[in-house]
């Protein structure tokens, strides 16, 4: 049996009475790109701020990689890497200033943080922008930056909250590919997305959440065994979160 790269039971995540993450149960094999799935306000992002240490579950408890973050955060930040959806960059600084930064704050040897930057500005194609500041970066180089501050220490497991969203084809397939380099080299990966086409191509296994609930879990395949066959990511998912899928009124007046 494939170990959990992350396992939770009963997570739970109030705010007074609203209810955002509601008792789910998450299991993430090791070495799986796991793409977490929900319409808007179904609690993903609240979700990994919990599993990441931005927030504090109300209930619960969860391991990664095998520790509990609440006994020992250290331990566990040390072998995470995050791209939250907001990337937290520093504006002010360069993007080498930047890694040369998050180095430091790992406690890596300066030779090793300039030859793994030197490799992800390259990977990432921005080694021609590393001495420019990160408030002049466009969306999507903002967002290769934040994922190779995030690769930068190697971590074993990555948090990814809509890394696809915003950025241009080209950016989106530098991503894609380095992900799938990552997951083959044994990493994880634990992924939002709207962007249901890109999970269907990347993910192996597949968690949906509506209402603060998960409501399915299982690789894709699973997914539709349970559906009853072949069918796309879409309308497995528009079925599990009981999406309604109403016609779209004609509007005439748009048609010249």
């Amino acid at each position: 049996m494939v170990p959990l790269a992350l396992e939770t039971t009963g997570l739970r995540k109030t705010f007074g009475n609203l209810v955002a993450v509601d008792g789910i149960a998450l299991a993430v094999p090791t070495g799986s790109f796991y793409g977490f799935l929900g319409p808007n306000g179904a609690g993903k992002s609240t979700t990994i701020k919990c599993l990441t240490g931005l927030m504090t579950p109300t209930a619960g408890t969860f391991r990664i990689l095998g520790l509990d973050p609440i006994v020992d955060p250290v331990a566990v930040k040390r072998r995470i890497g995050v791209v939250p959806e907001d990337l937290a960059l520093f504006d002010r600084l360069s993007a080498a200033e930047t890694l040369s930064f998050v180095g430091q704050v790992h406690g890596m040897d300066p030779a090793q943080v300039q030859s793994r930057a030197s490799e992800l500005l390259n990977l990432m194609d921005l080694a021609k922008v590393a001495s420019d500041m990160v408030a002049d970066y466009s969306h999507g180089m903002r967002k290769k930056l934040a994922l190779a501050v995030a690769l930068l220490p190697a971590p074993r497991l990555l948090f990814l909250d809509e890394p696809f969203e915003g950025i241009d084809a080209v950016a989106s397939r530098q991503i894609r590919q380095l992900l799938l380099q990552y997951v083959g080299g044994g990493g994880t990966i634990f992924l939002t997305s709207h962007i249901l086409e890109i999970v269907e191509r990347l993910c192996d296994h597949i968690g949906v959440i509506q209402k603060g609930r998960l409501v399915a879990q299982g690789t894709l395949a699973e997914l539709r065994a349970g559906a009853g066959g072949a069918r796309s990511l879409e309308d497995l998912f528009l079925d599990l979160v009981d999406a309604e899928r109403a016609e779209v009124p004609a509007l005439d007046w748009l048609a010249g």
